[in-house]
């Protein structure tokens, strides 16, 4: 298989956090626009084609089961780059073998004969030496040193010829397992691609006849329910928005959690494309985990403004939820002291670290070597909106206390 040597640069990280949602949240209020008509949508077959292609995602989504076929040929790739990596293993741990192997008997051997010739001199010096004298001694010593340095010499190269015989083969073996196994890969990567090209001429054809057979089924009951189900969940989060300067903050919350909402979709992109890129393709990334988590890491912060405006952050209810509005928030500008030591030590705390990352021009220790200034000032922008909710919340309550009439 190709290796895939694609990065993505920061640039694109950015502008796609930024331009994405916005393009999303324009497309979600076009499709909900009062009258616009329920179907398939092309360009989102083409995009469904494009990154989620190699399993057939295309022809699930206009219902043809056709779609089907992809997965055996996406399975055998997995299958293959699995075999092949095996055999890789396999390989190199053999062919390491061999080169040691053939170092070792290129190297020993003539050192093997210089030293068994030395022997045959050592020998003569203690023969022609004095029985008993010194100089015996001395040239016995250096035969002893010299027969053990001998005999280690020779069981260095028996070894090394012993693993050159024995992993030659399987080095050969593995290696022409290797070849095959990414030629099949190859071969089937191939496959799809000539089907993804067939299937891209055939999308408008198949969004056809998708919307063909929905026109055959008696769609307007479900049709309603959905429509009905997608006004109270938008009712619910929208109505929680407030009148008065407060509604200007409230508005914030709602539309900067509504924009980094649609971070998840792109994570699901990013995540089969990592897939797709480790188990297909034998290049695994080395940005998609990282950017992913740096990602959630500000949606989490960005998005906590919008869980306070609609009351989504975790709470015990016995006490709580039989009250009456005017009591509620009685007990909310009581508690609201803690909202504040929290919310005011993250809004001061981020600040602190956005600046002193901004001056030292702090990145990533991976190799992606991202910027980490924008995600700190992330962290600033969502204790800001965090904050600036706290206080719109804290006014409504205090409407609420000294306006018993809005009780109801």
């Amino acid at each position: 298989m190709p290796s895939l040597t694609f990065v993505l640069p920061h640039w694109l990280y950015w502008a796609g956090l930024i331009v994405f949602p916005l393009i999303a949240m324009y497309l979600a209020r076009r499709t909900k626009a009062r009258g616009a008509p329920r179907g398939y949508s092309l360009p989102l077959g083409y995009m469904i084609l494009v990154a989620g292609g190699m399993l057939g995602l295309h022809r699930y989504y206009l219902k043809s089961i056709l779609g089907l076929i992809y997965l055996p040929v996406f399975i055998f790739i997995l299958v293959a780059n699995g075999e092949q990596r095996d055999a890789r293993a396999q390989y190199s741990d053999a062919s390491n073998l061999v080169v040691r192997a053939e170092e070792t008997v290129k190297t020993e051997a003539p050192r093997l004969k210089i030293a068994e010739a030395s022997i045959a001199e050592l020998q003569a010096a203690v023969d022609s030496a004095e029985a008993g004298s010194l100089g015996r001694r001395v040239a016995e010593s250096k035969l002893k040193r010299a027969q053990t340095q001998l005999s280690l010499q020779r069981d260095r190269l028996a070894r090394a010829e012993t693993d050159l015989k024995e992993q030659t083969p399987i080095a050969d073996a593995t290696n022409r397992a290797r070849s095959f196994w990414r030629s099949m890969a190859l071969y089937a990567f191939w496959l799809i691609l000539l089907m993804l090209a067939i299937d891209a001429l055939l999308l408008p054809r198949l969004k056809r006849q998708a919307e063909a057979k929905v026109a055959q089924e008696d769609t307007a009951e479900i049709d309603a329910t959905i429509d009905a189900i997608e006004a109270v969940e938008q009712r619910d989060d929208y109505s929680r928005i407030s009148t008065g300067w407060t509604g200007v903050i409230d508005r914030m919350s709602y539309y900067t959690g509504e924009m980094v909402s649609y971070w998840a979709v792109i994570a699901v992109f990013v995540y089969y494309y990592e897939v797709i890129a480790r188990y297909v393709f034998n290049s695994p990334t080395n940005w998609a985990h990282e950017g992913m988590y740096l990602m959630f890491g500000m949606q989490y912060l960005i998005a906590g403004a919008y869980a306070m405006l609609c009351e989504s952050h975790v709470r015990v209810d016995v006490f709580y939820a039989p009250m009456s509005p005017r009591h509620k928030a009685i007990v909310d500008l009581a508690t609201s002291v803690f909202f504040y030591i929290f919310a005011g030590t993250l809004l001061g705390t981020s600040i602190i670290f956005a600046w002193d990352a901004t001056k030292v021009g702090e990145i990533s220790f991976s190799d992606w070597k991202i910027a980490y200034w924008p995600m700190k000032w992330a962290m600033v922008l969502g204790g800001l909106l965090l904050v600036l909710q706290g206080i719109s919340k804290m006014a409504q309550d205090i409407r609420a206390v000294f306006s018993p009439a809005r009780e109801a």
